[in-house]
C-alpha cells in the first residue's frame, strides 16, 4: 500500500546582529566638551603658547587626555561581570591585576567602543612639579610608578594646586600601562570597569594605587555609564626641550 504524504516544511529561525566597532560620540558632545573655557585655555596653551615658549628656550610640558567607553551587550555584561569578580578574588596583587587587566582587554574585544576623543589639555600639578624637583635631590622607586587611573564626578574646574580627585566615583583606580609615545613623550592607558550609574567628569593620574602624588588632573562634559561599562583613559604628557 502507498502512502502518500503531502505537506510542506518549512525552516524558522531568527537573526540578530551586534555591533562591535569602534563610533564617535555624538557631534553634541564635541561641542559641549570643546567650548568649556577650561578646555579652550588648555587647547591654546598645548598648540600656541607651549611652542612659542619653547622656541625662546624654556622647558615645556602637556598633559592630554583622551577616552574611549566600552558598552556591553547584556549577555556579555553578565559574563564580564563574572569574569571581574573572580579577578577581584584572587589574592596575588600581581595575579590580580593580571587577571583584571585579561578580563577587560576581553570587554574591549566584545563590546561597542565609543570614542570621545581628547577630553581635554590640561592640568599637570604643582604637586608633581615638586616631586620632581625633590627627585633631582633623592631619587625614588615612585618616579616610575604614575600610572594609576582614577575618575570622580567632580565638576570644579581643574587647577595647578589639585592635590587630589574632587569626588571619589567610589571605583579602584586601574594600574595603567607605561610606554613612550615619542622620546619626549610618557603615556599610560588605564581603564576603569564601573559598578553603578553615574556621571564621569573628571580624571587623575597618580603614583599610587591609593594616595599617592597627583601628576594631572583633568574635568570634562559627562560621560555616563552603568553596571558593566568601562572607561579607557589615555594620558600623555609631552616634554619640549627650549629652542
Amino acid at each position: 500500500m502507498n502512502q502518500n504524504n503531502q505537506g510542506s516544511s518549512k525552516p524558522t529561525g531568527s537573526l540578530s546582529a551586534k555591533w562591535m566597532g569602534t563610533r564617535n560620540v555624538s557631534v553634541w558632545w564635541k561641542l559641549k566638551n570643546v567650548l568649556r573655557l577650561p578646555y579652550l585655555r588648555g587647547w591654546f596653551a598645548a598648540r600656541v603658547v607651549a611652542p612659542v615658549v619653547s622656541a625662546f628656550g624654556a622647558l615645556t610640558a602637556v598633559g592630554k587626555l583622551e577616552a574611549v567607553k566600552i558598552v556591553l551587550s547584556d549577555e556579555d555584561r553578565h559574563a564580564f561581570q563574572f569574569m571581574m569578580k573572580q579577578a577581584l578574588a584572587v589574592e596575588d596583587e600581581r595575579a590580580r591585576n593580571q587577571a583584571i587587566l585579561n578580563a577587560q582587554r576581553w570587554a574591549f574585544q566584545h563590546g561597542t567602543r565609543i570614542n570621545y576623543g581628547v577630553l581635554g589639555y590640561r592640568v599637570v600639578t604643582t604637586a608633581f612639579v615638586n616631586f620632581l624637583v625633590d627627585q633631582l635631590q633623592v631619587d625614588s622607586t615612585e618616579i616610575g610608578d604614575f600610572k594609576y587611573h582614577d575618575s570622580g564626578i567632580g565638576t570644579t574646574a581643574e587647577a595647578n594646586g589639585d592635590t587630589a580627585i574632587e569626588t571619589s566615583d567610589g571605583e579602584s583606580r586601574a594600574t595603567g600601562t607605561q610606554t613612550e609615545s615619542a622620546a619626549n613623550a610618557y603615556r599610560s592607558v588605564g581603564t576603569i570597569s564601573y559598578t553603578t550609574t553615574k556621571a564621569i567628569t573628571e580624571h587623575g593620574l597618580f603614583s599610587q594605587s591609593t594616595s599617592g602624588t597627583l601628576m594631572d588632573r583633568t574635568v570634562f562634559s559627562a560621560i555616563n555609564v552603568v553596571n558593566g561599562d568601562s572607561i579607557q583613559f589615555t594620558y600623555t604628557i609631552t616634554f619640549s626641550a627650549g629652542g
